[in-house]
This record gives C-alpha cells, structure tokens and sequence, in this order.
C-alpha cells in the first residue's frame, strides 16, 4: 500500500507541469494575459504558488509554455501533413485550412490568437516569442502548399505573401468572434467554413471547371 501510495505521488509530481499548463491556458483565455494572476492558475491546478515557481518563473514563462504544448504539435502536424499528403494542391489546401480551424480554432487553444491580437502591444517579449515561433512557422507552412500548387500549374500566379494574409485573415476572424462577441449573435463554424473554403479555393484554382 505504502508503494502505491509512493508511486501516485510521483505520477503526481510528473503531471505537475502539464495540469499548470492547462489551467493557464484556460485562466488566459478566460481573462485575458494581464488579468491573469500567478496565484490564481496555482490554485486552479490546486497546488501552491512556490510550486508553481519550481516550473515557471515567470508568467511570461508559463505562457510561452502553453504555446509551445498547445500550438507547437499543430505545426508539427501541419509539416507531416505537407509531407504525405497524396492528392492535388487544392485539397491539401483545403485539409490544411480544415485541420487548422479543427486543431486550433475549434478547441482552448485558439484563444490565444484573440489573446496576442488584443494584448500584444503591452506584452513584446511574448509577442515576439509569439511572432517568430508560430506565425513565421505557421506562414512557411501555407506558403509551400500554394508554391506546390503554383508550381504545378494548379494555382493562378500570386503575391504569395499577400495571400497568405487573406486566406489566414477570414479565419483569425471566426477566432476573434468566437472569443469576444459570440454571445450577442451566433456563428454556425462549419457553414463560415465551407463558404470561406469555397471562395479562396476557387479564387486560387487556374481553371474554373476543376473547382472543388
């Protein structure tokens, strides 16, 4: 009994990093990052303030921590998407744009798009950890699936730069909506999909008999 008893408390202490993680994320999303409070996410993962200290630092720490667990594996899984995908660049296209909302915008984490867009100016340190770690990944991730479409002759010759601001800014949108004023009016999110996916796809395509 004396062993078990042990072994809990060290899975306990394993779990420690990732419950902080989780309740930062989700005080973060729910107050914003400077109403956030240090003691409040501690006592939220029910554990003690100099706990807290043993695996963060900092709140900027802590932040930074639940970008690298919550946003870091979705562009991981948008490099091996681009890497096995099998099928023209319209449809890798429009199952990257799909994974994105279903990963990202559809779950916490897309928070914290609406968190960076509002609070950045206050906070550079983390808007730039932010910038160079998932927009500048995020960005060469969609460029190489429209410089494979452009390549193939499937896409029409663009500003890549350009549309890649368009395509990502219908969808910060949604993000922005969902986490501000979503309870004064509602979204359906797979109905603003299936129109957005539909517009940018036919937009891009080379010839308008191969629309999807």
């Amino acid at each position: 009994m004396k062993t078990n008893s042990i072994q809990k408390s060290r899975r306990r202490k394993e779990a420690r990093p990732s419950e902080l993680i989780a309740a930062a994320l989700e005080l973060f999303v729910e107050r914003g990052f400077a109403a956030t409070k240090l003691d409040d996410v501690a006592a939220k993962a029910g554990v003690s303030k100099g706990t807290l200290y043993l695996y963060f630092e900092s709140k900027d720490a802590l932040f930074k921590a639940v970008i690298e667990q919550g946003i870091f594996p979705i562009l991981a899984e948008g490099a091996t998407l681009l890497q096995q995908f099998e099928g023209n660049n319209a449809a890798l296209l429009k199952e990257f744009m799909q994974r994105w909302w279903q990963l990202m915008g559809n779950t916490p984490v897309g928070g914290i798009p609406k968190i960076m867009i509002s609070e950045s100016g206050n906070f550079p340190e983390v808007a730039n950890y932010y910038y160079d770690n998932v927009i500048v990944r995020g960005r060469d991730l969609l460029r190489q699936v429209l410089e494979r479409g452009v390549t193939a002759g499937e896409f029409r010759d663009m500003d890549v730069e350009t549309t890649i601001d368009v395509i990502m800014a219908p969808v910060l949108m949604l993000i922005v909506w969902r986490y501000s004023v979503a309870p004064c009016g509602t979204k359906d999110p797979e109905k603003y999909m299936k129109s957005y996916l539909d517009l940018i796809l036919n937009g891009l395509m080379m010839k308008k008999e191969t629309r999807l």
